[in-house]
This record gives structure tokens, sequence and C-alpha cells, in this order.
């Protein structure tokens, strides 16, 4: 028996999806998440699903460490060593206000204070020149200094050292001989992409996170060995691959959308299985909903990733790739709550998975999304986790009663409110990624997953006139059963703004040659054998005398100038709405190193013929505008290939609910999937 397994953590629950390589098998398990000590519940969810941790020969871990550490502000005491006269630039930031008639406007605060950011002498050039090679006096100078203060991890960043990261590897490879114990991150090793604000704010990031993330790792890294597992350990990366402990623990912000990114992932592979290419994905959790954009079977990178930014607030970049997510607080644990004026809100706080929703009579005191869908009868209280944690309609029924009295409404009427601005908000957020974007929804599927992603998706879809739902088998761990399709991945970036000429791509492929070098010995270093790293190459391109850029896939080998360019107009009139005809330059060039590992068969999940009776019975809920219904009751794991679910309907199993509206018809696929036509 050779087991592969991957596991994620959310705010509420803890996830297990388990392949037998062998048989075929499937095993699932969910388990509550255990704040703030988050590997324990990973420990719990491997005893819960009944396997042999020994057989484990294969592990992938998606979690939330790291986002955590930065939203709440429990990384380690950070110091910033940066070229003389540039010790502002992280308050300096890009001087331009997100809201720009707020005469109050505050800019957030930097995670490194200024008297722990440090200058020494030396400068590199735009070009890469070095002008004034390193003071290595000034260096052991800043070491004493940063001794006193007692900080644990430590960023390097230099003035173009993008271009050239000589005089910042000097120095970073000093401070890691001066000060033992302290962790010291130089910007090039994260980045080496332009933008000096961005890349110190990168590098600063991962110092900040990295003790916490190197401890957690270790923790985790223990338990499992405790339990006996001897396989290959890995963790899942936010450009949508993975990579092992080792490289997580020195770049751990490359996790920072580590658990999300596993059900994009998915949803392509599920996407291709079925032929369908353009697809929206719909995470909704405990404590948040996400959501991302999938064309013409791309996942969309980016390295223009901000934690914590909004209509308000500049948030802080991390320059490394992510897979283009917008997460908003939307989750079944979300609470529902009254501003200073009166008006109903939703989230972002969370209950959590402690106390929890009020329902889950752990302590919670405040009604919450889950609340309001069991009170609206989507839910039924005594089959939540397929039975395994009850819930109790009297303490939601309490809690929301609180607010209905306030608000001088029936509990009922607030449950459908608290639904429809929970709803309202996660349209929004999939037109962040969508229409603000220009992507017209209308042509792409629903792909929605999570706990509650299933329940709020044919609302959703309609609402945005989708055509089609698609729910994947076992959608409340589908992130985790995500990692176990994931490859492992690195990206490569280098600046190089380049005018796009006859004469300049010889100069492209030349830098994409040294870029392949790069990707070969990182993964030689990594343990695997280069023949079986596969590449793929892209660039940022812009018309000159632009700022902003489009990422363009450039084909192997030695391409025309005009294919490249083609692409590039296409690309750009897709995004902007209009192409030029002036000169085009090249600014950044990309390159992705992959190392394919096995899929799972997607046919695990394929339905029969018949599977015996799958409907239970009956149960007033409320569809809120389309109203009150006795709607038919389903058991998705005893639904027949062939079978067909009209709604009002709800369709049942263990770890979620899927909502059907009047007027709505689903059924499952040959895989498994359980595809709604919203009637749109």
């Amino acid at each position: 028996m050779r087991v592969r397994m991957a596991t994620d953590i959310g705010g509420t629950f803890t996830d297990l999806v388990a392949l037998d390589e062998e048989s075929g098998k499937i095993t699932l398990a969910k388990a509550a998440s255990t704040p703030p000590e988050f590997h324990r519940g990973i420990a719990d969810t491997i005893r819960k699903s009944g396997l042999d941790p020994r057989t484990v020969a294969f592990f992938v871990h998606g979690t939330t460490v790291v986002i955590n550490a930065l939203t709440e502000r429990k990384g380690a005491p950070t110091a910033l060593v940066t070229t003389r006269g540039f010790r502002d630039v992280l308050e300096i930031t890009r001087a331009n206000r997100p809201d720009m008639y707020n005469l109050r406007f505050q800019k957030q605060a930097a995670f490194v204070p200024r008297h722990l950011r440090f200058e020494v002498d030396e400068r590199v050039g735009y070009k890469g020149d070095v002008i004034k090679a390193l003071d290595e006096k000034s260096v052991r100078a800043v070491a004493d200094e940063i001794r006193s203060q007692g900080v644990s991890a430590v960023a390097v960043c230099f003035l173009h050292s993008y271009a050239n990261p000589s005089n910042e590897a000097r120095c970073a490879e000093m401070l890691e001989e001066l000060l033992p114990g302290v962790l010291v991150t130089p910007s090039h090793a994260i980045t080496q992409e332009w933008r000096e604000y961005e890349r110190t704010s990168s590098a600063v990031l991962n110092s900040y996170v990295r003790p916490v993330a190197s401890n957690y790792l270790d923790s985790l890294f223990q338990d499992l060995r405790k339990l006996e597992m001897s396989g290959s350990l890995n963790v899942m990366k936010s450009n949508g691959g993975m990579a092992s402990f080792g490289f997580a623990k020195e770049q751990p912000i490359h996790m920072i959308e580590s658990g999300p990114v596993g059900g994009v992932v998915g949803s392509l592979a599920i996407g291709l299985e079925i032929g369908e290419r353009n697809l929206i994905t719909l995470d909704i959790g405990g404590t948040t909903a996400k959501t991302s954009l999938i064309e013409g079977a791309e996942v969309k990178v980016t390295t223009e990733y901000r934690i914590e930014q909004d209509a308000r607030r500049a948030g802080y970049p991390v320059k490394v790739p992510v897979v283009d997510i917008v997460e908003i607080g939307a989750g079944g644990g979300s609470i529902a709550w009254l501003d200073p004026i009166g008006t109903l809100r939703v989230g972002p706080r969370s209950a959590g998975a402690v106390p929890g929703p009020a329902s889950y009579t752990q302590g919670g005191a405040e009604p919450t999304v889950t609340d309001a869908n069991l009170l609206l009868g989507r839910i039924n209280p005594s089959y939540f986790l397929g039975g395994e944690m009850p819930l109790s309609l009297e303490q939601a029924r309490k809690a929301t009663g609180k607010l209905a009295a306030k608000l001088g409404m029936p509990v009922d009427e607030v449950a459908r409110g608290i639904i429809r601005l929970a709803n309202a908000n996660m349209v929004n957020a999939i037109k962040l990624v969508s229409v603000r974007k220009g992507h017209d929804p209308r042509e792409y599927v629903l792909v929605a997953f999570g706990g509650g992603g299933p329940m709020h998706a044919s609302a959703l879809a309609r609402e945005l006139h989708i055509r089609k739902v698609i729910i994947p088998p076992a959608p409340g761990e589908f992130s985790a059963w995500g990692m176990l399709t994931t490859d492992y991945k690195q990206d490569f970036t280098r600046t190089t703004v380049l005018r796009a000429t006859d004469e300049t791509m010889g100069a492209v492929y030349r830098r994409y040659d040294e870029l392949e070098r790069d990707a070969l010995l990182f993964f030689k270093h990594e343990g695997f054998d280069t023949a079986n790293v596969v590449t793929a190459r892209a660039a940022d391109m812009r018309y000159a005398g632009q700022e902003h850029t489009v990422r363009v896939p450039v084909p192997d080998g030695q391409a025309s100038l005009a294919e490249v360019t083609a692409r590039f107009h296409e690309r750009h009139e897709s995004a902007f709405m209009f192409r030029l005809e002036g000169p085009v330059e090249f600014v950044n060039l990309h390159l992705t190193g992959l190392v394919r590992v096995p899929n799972p068969d997607l046919s695990a999940f394929a339905p029969t013929a018949a599977r015996g009776t799958a409907t239970k019975g009956r149960r007033t809920v409320d569809f809120d505008e389309d109203g009150i219904h006795e709607a038919a009751l389903y058991e998705r794991g005893r639904l027949a290939l062939d079978e067909e679910v009209k709604g009002p309907a709800i369709v049942e199993e263990e770890a979620s609910t899927t909502v059907i509206y009047p007027g709505q018809r689903g059924g499952l696929d040959r895989i498994g999937n359980l595809v709604i036509e919203t009637g749109v």
C-alpha cells in the first residue's frame, strides 16, 4: 500500500484527502482546527482518517500560518538593512493615497519600525554596474546595533540588487556570520524584479514570518515523524505548485495563499477533464470566501499581490508569484452585526473554530452566516459533518433574536438579510476577478466548493447570469484534493527592460537560457532529476511610455518578434479594450519550472447507473425571493448517473449542502460532479 496524502488547514476545520495509488481508493477526513497550535489539527485529522501514516509516501500541506502571522501581527521582531539614503522606503511607499479624498487618511504602519532600519555604504547602478563596493566596516557596525536590539530576523534590500546582487549577497553572508541564530533574507533570493519599495516589502515580510513558519514546520515535521510517516514532506505554494519543507522554511512568503490555491488547481484539473476551459472558482469556508478566474485553462498568476488592500488601504506588496485570488471575510462563521448607525453588516470578523457559530454550542453568542442558513432550513441540524456535530437550532435562533430585537424585525427576516448581505459581498468579490478585469461572467462556469460554496453558488450564479454551476466531489475537502493534482513548481523572474525589435530578440532569448539554467540548478538542489524538468516562458510587456504591463506567453525556441507582439496586442486589447500601433517593450521575463507528479484518477467518484434511493424526504426551506417551499431532499452519495434533481431541492452530503432553487435542475456527470443548470 502506497498512499499520497494532502491536508489543508482552514480557520474552522482541517481537511484531509488521501489516495491509495494501488487501489485508487480515496479517504476523506475533517476535524476541527486547533488554533493557535494548528499543527496539532493535522495529527488529529490523520488519526481520525484511520490510515496508517507509515504507508504515506507523499505528503503535501496547505496552511494559513503565514497569512495569519501577517494579518494578526504575530511575526518576529525584524530589522531591515538597506543602501544609505533609503532607510525610509517603507514609510514613503508609493506616495499615493488610495482613499484620495479622505483628509484624515493615515498610512498603514510599516512592519519594521524606523529604529530597526539601518543603512550601509554601497551602491549599484540600474544596469547592474557596481558604483560603490560594499563597505564591510559599516556592515559590522550595523550588526552590533542589531545584536543590541534583540531581533530574530533581518531583511537585506539594496538599491538595484535585482540587476546585480553581489553587494547584497555579501552583506547577507556577513550578517549570518556576525549574528548567529538570526535568520537573514536577502531580497534577491525572494525576487529579481524591479520596484524598490515592493522588493523591500517582500523581503521584510518574508523575514517577519520566517521564524514563525520555521517553528511551525519543525513542529509539524516532528508530529509526522512521531506518527512514523517517513515519506516526502511538501507544502503548497501560492503560485499553484509545491515545494519541500526545507524551501518553505527559507522562503515562507511563498506560502501566503497556500491553502486556497489548492482548490483553484483542482478546479483546473476538473475543467480539463470535462472540457470546460473558462472557470470561476468559489471557495467558501468557515472564515472567508475566495474566488479566482481561469481563462483558456490558464490559472492567472500575478506578482502584484498585496495583503490587507482595500478601497481605503494600499496594503503591503508581496512581489512573489501568487495565483490571482480575491479573498473576503464572508464565510460560514462570519458574524452579523450592527454598525454605529444601526445598519446590518456581515463579516469580516469570524467566530472561527473557537467558539464557532452559535449553533455549534461551543460558547458562540453572535449570529453567523451558518446560523442564518440553519434558521432558513437549508442545513439539516442533525446531519452536519455527517451527524458527527449536531447543530442547535435553538441557539441559532437565540443569537439571531438579539439582533432581530435591535432591528425590530422577525428573526427569519433577519436571517434572510444576513444571507443577502453575505451573497452581495461574494458577488462583488467575483466581479473583482471577472468584470473588473474585462471578463464577462456569463462566458464562464462557476466551480463552487468548501463547506459553504455549494450552499450559496446557485444564488450567486443566477445573480451573475452564469449558466452552469459545478459542485465537485467532496466539496468540503476539495482544496486538499486539489493539492494532489499539483506539480513541483518554481518561478524565475528577471527584470529586462528592452524595446521589442528584431535586434533585441536574441538578447531576450539569451536571458531565457540563463533563467532555464537557474531552474535546472534549483531543482537539482531540491533533489530532482533535471531530465524531468519542464519549463514555460512568459513576459510582462507594455507599450513604450506606459506604466502597466500585460503578461504574455512566449513560445520555446526562437519565436519571431511578430508572433510575440501579436500575442501582446491581443492580450492588451482584452484587458484594456484598446490597442496601439506604437513600439512595444519587454519589462520582465518569466520562466516557470515544473516537475510533474502523477495526478489522481478523476473517476474515483464516478457514479453508477443505479446507486439506491437518493431521495430522503422533504423539508421546509426558505428560498428568500423564491418563497418558502417543501424542498425535496437528496443524499448525494446515492444519486445515480442519469438521475435528475429539480429545484426546489437540497442535496446533502457529510461535509456540505447544495441548495438548488426553484426553476433550476441538477445531476451528476460521468466523474461525479454535481452539475446545476441555473436557468438564466
